[in-house]
């Protein structure tokens, strides 16, 4: 019974095809636009809706912290704060450098910052994304396997918000439910790469922000500790 009450509410296969959460290989991706701009001109021509997909988590697998993956949202954060919408961060890692978000342009007033325990984080990162009241959610689980992140996908879409995790790129190899995924390869000069992306095939092409080192230092500097 229970299992027959499993299939009954799975999506037909139509539903997920028009919902791009699956597509059929071999055939040329439909692409939608409607993504939410990232303010990198270069990353959105790389990606399938044209900017972050909304309602939907992203991943961003980093080497290590501070490689310019907050200055990669900035101007996303920015242009969301500024409408009004409210930011939260998740139990981030470092204190944040309010004079360093004001001048990438957030506006302070609609950002929030939640603090909590590894396991209580992952549970206000859902409940965040879920809620409605937020434009857009950062989070840094530090123990989310597939299942949770399942929930944080489900939950973005529920929220109608931007959900972004942050995780070590040593989970790349493993299969993940986010609408979207983007590994920074530190070789070289450092670019981000899609390794995931609903909808289309990951483009092969990397992406490096216009003066990268001082977008990375910008990042690393909107964390930096607090002067007492």
């Amino acid at each position: 019974m229970n299992a027959v009450a499993s299939i009954a509410v799975l999506p037909s296969l139509d539903a997920m095809l028009s919902a791009q959460t699956v597509w059929r290989a071999g055939r040329a991706p439909a692409v939608a636009a409607g993504g939410e701009p990232s303010g990198h001109a270069a990353l959105d021509a790389l990606l399938p809706q044209g900017g972050w997909p909304r309602a939907a988590l992203t991943e961003l697998l980093l080497p290590a912290d501070g490689v310019g993956e907050l200055a990669l949202l900035l101007p996303t954060l920015a242009r969301l704060t500024q409408a009004g919408g409210v930011v939260a961060l998740v139990a981030p890692p470092y204190l944040p450098y309010a004079p360093a978000w004001q001048a990438a342009g957030v506006d302070l007033r609609h950002l929030e910052i939640i603090e909590a325990d590894a396991r209580g984080a992952l549970w206000a990162f859902e409940q965040c994304l879920r809620s409605a009241a937020c434009a857009a959610v950062l989070g840094w689980p530090l123990q989310a396997d597939a299942q949770a992140l399942r929930r944080l996908q489900v939950a973005a879409d529920s929220g109608d918000c931007l959900g972004f995790a942050f995780r070590d790129a040593k989970h790349a190899a493993n299969p993940s439910p986010a609408a979207l995924r983007l590994e920074f390869a530190a070789a070289g000069e450092g670019a981000w790469y899609v390794r995931k992306c609903r909808g289309a095939n990951p483009p092969a092409q990397g992406f490096r922000p216009a003066g990268a080192n001082a977008v990375a230092a910008c990042g690393r500097v909107a964390f930096a500790p607090v002067a007492p």
